[in-house]
């Protein structure tokens, strides 16, 4: 803040009634010989008679002095200011200027009007022109008569689809939305290895099109896409499907109302839908991994837009997967799997744990190839009608996981290449292994979601290079 001149500031504006309203009190003070300085906001013929008014157009002087009110009446002793009156009241005016008999004959006390700089919109405008924003990121002029969104496909920010603008306003309020400084390293960003701060994650949230307080969560999943043992190169390279699936639990979830019910993995919620895009953003933009440079997948999959949904921990019979890996309820998380596509699981019929176990299992077979075995890793979404069947018999997910790894163990015999007349599978050397788990230890994992009608459960498929050769499921504590 610069140094205020002596005496008083008066900040007003014509619209405000009740600025018109003391504007003899203006007047009185300066007959009295009291140093005044007078800002307004709207008109620079307002006080009309006044000697000492400055026409604050741009509004830096009232961002500065954060002025929300006028009339505000400031006192200022040696640069600085010491009291400060906001609106009409008679006897708070008199003491402060030591004027007696101020304002005679009007009324003793009128409320101010709303000052112009806080009005809606200006506050993120005023912070981006004026505030000390802390903002490092290079600034792209674009031409009056340009779309912006249209720049922001020229220039290759977008995922294919339209993006949010980040204007310095926008990122400013987007930055609100975390404790941390906007030059804080959050992680480094595959595969070019690019350090990336806070700012460059809430520039591509902005684009996403997420709110400020998503902005806990993208940091939170970048940094965890960012661990060497997620090894989201790899993950780009390969020419399989996958992408990062987010998964959000702890109460974060309900702050930001995020779906965990009907359609969780499916369209129509903005915060599960826009914090895996910014996620995927952050990738593209900042770490480079654009389709047909680093990424070559041979398909892809609507994954590499945006996978993000929340575990309806309320609604299951089970501890959340994050309370299962160790963090306590209170804690929110987000956890990162290498996965793609959905494949549904559909039971109508089965009224016992055993049977509708043995269908999951069935469907489980067929994860990559029903012939490849301890190679992917899988996401197992159990919905509350499937749920209930296991609450009601009081299968814990342990035992339905025990039971699961008995029912998808086969002999190497029906596994191994040739077999069936198909040429993948194992190899010959693995022929007379009598139990062959489908799934790596750990390698099955179990979250509830869903819409409470309908008895369908999903799989989703992991990459193909799991575990230590691969990726690795990631867990990462959100902190605002």
């Amino acid at each position: 803040m610069k140094q205020l001149p002596e005496g008083f500031l008066l900040i007003v504006k014509k619209a405000c009634p009740t600025c018109e309203l003391i504007e003899p009190v203006i007047y009185e003070m300066s007959a009295a010989g009291l140093q005044m300085t007078i800002y307004s906001q709207d008109d620079p013929a307002f006080p009309a008679e006044s000697e000492a008014v400055l026409y604050d157009e741009s509004l830096e002087i009232s961002y500065d002095l954060d002025i929300e009110t006028v009339p505000t009446l400031i006192r200022v002793r040696e640069g600085s200011e010491v009291a400060r009156l906001v609106g009409w009241h008679r006897e708070e005016w008199q003491a402060m200027t030591g004027v007696s008999a101020l304002g005679t004959g009007l009324p003793d006390y009128r409320p101010g009007c709303g000052a112009l700089n806080v009005d809606p919109g200006m506050q993120r405008e005023l912070a981006a022109r004026f505030g000390i924003s802390g903002l490092a990121a290079r600034r792209v002029e674009v031409a009056e008569i340009s779309d912006e969104m249209e720049t922001c496909f020229e220039k290759g920010w977008t995922d294919g689809l339209p993006v949010v603008p980040p204007t310095p306003e926008r990122v400013l309020a987007m930055l609100k939305g975390t404790s941390r400084s906007p030059d804080e390293v959050v992680a480094v960003v595959a595969p070019n290895k690019v350090p990336c701060s806070v700012e460059k994650v809430a520039i591509n949230a902005v684009l996403a099109g997420c709110k400020p307080e998503y902005l806990p969560v993208v940091l939170a999943a970048v940094e965890a896409a960012s661990l060497d043992e997620f090894c989201m190169q790899g993950l780009l390279a390969t020419t399989y499907f996958s992408a990062p699936v987010v998964i959000v639990n702890g109460p974060i979830r309900h702050a930001i109302r995020m779906n965990s019910g009907i359609n969780a993995m499916g369209q129509g919620n903005r915060a599960n839908a826009t914090i895996g895009r910014a996620l995927q953003l952050v990738i593209r933009n900042v770490g480079g991994g654009e389709p047909g440079g680093v990424d070559r997948s041979t398909l892809g999959s609507p994954g590499k837009y945006t996978f993000c949904f929340a575990e309806d921990e309320e609604g299951s019979p089970w501890e959340s997967f994050a309370v299962q890996s160790g963090y306590a309820p209170e804690l929110s998380t987000v956890t990162l799997f290498p996965g793609h596509g959905i494949h549904e699981i559909f039971d109508q019929l089965s009224r016992t744990p055993e049977s509708l176990a043995r269908t999951i299992a069935s469907c489980l077979l067929s994860v990559a190839h029903p012939k490849i075995c301890m190679a992917s890793d899988a996401v197992l979404v159990i919905s509350p009608e499937h749920a209930a069947v296991f609450r009601e018999a009081g299968w814990t997910k342990q035992k339905l996981l025990a039971e699961l790894h008995n029912l998808l163990q086969r002999p190497g015999s029906e596994l191994v290449r040739g077999v069936d007349g198909i040429a993948e599978g194992l190899p010959e050397a693995f022929a007379d292994n009598p139990a062959i788990p489908k799934f790596k230890e750990n390698g099955l994992m179990i979250v509830h979601a869903g819409g409470k009608a309908g008895k369908f459960s999903a799989i989703i498929s992991g990459w193909i290079a799991s575990g230590s050769m691969g990726s690795q499921i990631v867990t990462r504590e959100i902190n605002q």
